[in-house]
């Protein structure tokens, strides 16, 4: 970190501990490979020391599976002797938790190798690498995230979720009711308490909606100029969706498919990109004929198969599909269809953008971005056309192909030379390898179901 930079971020520290003299605490927080935020907690005494050198966190913290435990398959853990790299603090990240009982701020991390390099394996440098291409052709990425959730009892039945009683009538729900502000007013505290708080921390949240199914809403994130400050938010909302909940006698969940029969939880992304000059180059009154948008969404399509992994990284991901629940399950693209895996919204012509519809609320937001720029890079470069657009229900229009499980998405990653070009081929070795490990125990495991079936009948 430069001698500059260095003196900006004290000032801000300086700034900060002036403007919030009641601050014990310090949370210094890194996203791992999963999207889980870990770190450290520090007092208010400590992070001038933390802005000036940074603090030590192991590298394997990034190669950690969904348990917290390090995969030494990844060659992060005791190959190189669980050794430790040096985490910095990232600009303007500094703000409130405002869910403490004790006053706590929080502050965002970004790990470097000890010579200063960032480190290869931190999902925020792996997006950083894919951006910096957009860079070098004088494009800026335009960004915004769609986030869903459910509330759930902090009471689970036989280890399985679900919906909190409400407030207000004291009932669970138990129809879907989307769009319903009734709904809204049934939780409205904790709702309303977690727009006032991403307000608080800074993070552009600018609307809540009733979901598809009983206490499920989707937080909309206002579209920012910076692909990875996005994911920033995203990454945080979730942190605050969660503390905010507890504070309400709930708990929440990001799992792509909670309940049978119920819709999953999705992560949609909004991407434009902007010129030199500004221009969104997407920008179109009839989408079709603009070849910048088109070529595009041909490169993100052609990419898709190789794309799953990291949209759908985890067994239950799969669960989540299908035609009743609106997620896609082909490489397809629409205008105003939300049957496809490329949406392109209908608006005004300076407001065209690409909606991509696939990931799950169990994505890690740097590396779904990475994928979905990496698609669209390859689409621009190469001028990759994507076929018509579906008009109508793509389900009954188009079979299956997308990966369906984890194995056959962690093989389509593994193999792609398009994304290798994009993504270090030594990160996509370490999350194959960390995906690879959690499938294994998941298929070692032996279901309730199984029993039900098999003990007793054959």
């Amino acid at each position: 970190m430069s001698v500059p930079l260095r003196a900006i971020q004290l000032n801000e520290a300086n700034a900060f501990l002036k403007k919030y003299p009641e601050v014990l605490y310090v949370d210094l927080l890194i996203a791992d490979m999963n999207g889980v935020v870990r770190g450290k907690r520090i007092e208010r005494t400590s992070l001038h020391k933390v802005y000036e050198k940074g603090i030590n966190l192991p590298a394997s913290l990034f190669a950690l599976d969904i348990n917290g435990s390090t995969v030494e398959s990844t060659g992060l853990g005791l190959d190189i002797g669980d050794s430790d790299r040096i985490c910095y603090p990232i600009p303007n990240t500094l703000c409130i938790e405002p869910w403490q009982k004790r006053p706590t701020a929080q502050l965002l991390m970004t790990m470097h190798e000890l010579e200063g390099q960032p480190f290869f394996a931190d999902p925020r440098e792996v997006l950083r690498q894919v951006v910096s291409k957009f860079d070098d052709m004088g494009l800026t990425i335009c960004a915004a995230f769609e986030l869903e959730f459910y509330l759930i009892d902090q009471d689970n039945v036989n280890g399985r979720p679900q919906s909190p009683r409400s407030p207000v009538s004291g009932k669970r729900p138990m129809s879907t009711q989307v769009y319903l502000i009734d709904d809204l007013d049934e939780y409205v505290d904790c709702l309303q308490d977690i727009l006032e708080g991403a307000k608080e921390q800074g993070i552009p949240a600018d609307a809540i909606v009733k979901e598809s199914a009983p206490a499920q809403f989707e937080v909309n994130l206002h579209h920012v100029n910076d692909p990875i400050k996005a994911c920033d938010y995203a990454v945080l909302l979730k942190r605050l969706v969660k503390n905010i909940a507890y504070d309400h006698e709930m708990d929440t969940t990001f799992m792509a498919k909670p309940y049978p029969g119920q819709a999953g939880n999705g992560l949609h992304v909004h991407i434009s990109i902007l010129d030199k000059e500004g221009n969104n180059i997407f920008a179109s009154e009839d989408p079709e004929q603009n070849a910048a948008l088109r070529h595009a969404i041909g490169g993100v399509l052609e990419t898709l198969p190789a794309q799953m992994a990291f949209l759908c990284p985890n067994v239950n991901s799969y669960r989540r599909f299908g035609a009743q629940f609106y997620v896609p399950n082909s490489p397809s693209w629409g205008i105003d269809n939300r049957t496809v895996a490329v949406r392109v919204p209908t608006g005004s012509a300076d407001s065209v953008r690409i909606e991509h519809r696939v990931a799950g609320a169990d994505a890690n937001p740097y590396l779904l971005m990475a994928s979905v720029l990496a698609g669209i890079h390859h689409g621009l470069t190469n001028e990759i056309e994507p076929g018509p657009p579906v008009e109508g229900n793509s389900y009954e229009q188009n079979e299956q192909s997308l990966p369906n499980n984890l194995r056959d998405a962690l093989r389509e990653l593994d193999d792609s030379e398009v994304m290798a070009k994009y993504i270090d081929p030594l990160y996509i070795d370490v999350f194959v390898a960390c995906k690879e490990s959690e499938l294994a125990e998941f298929e070692n495991s032996i279901s309730d179901l199984e029993y039900n079936w098999y003990l007793h009948t054959v």
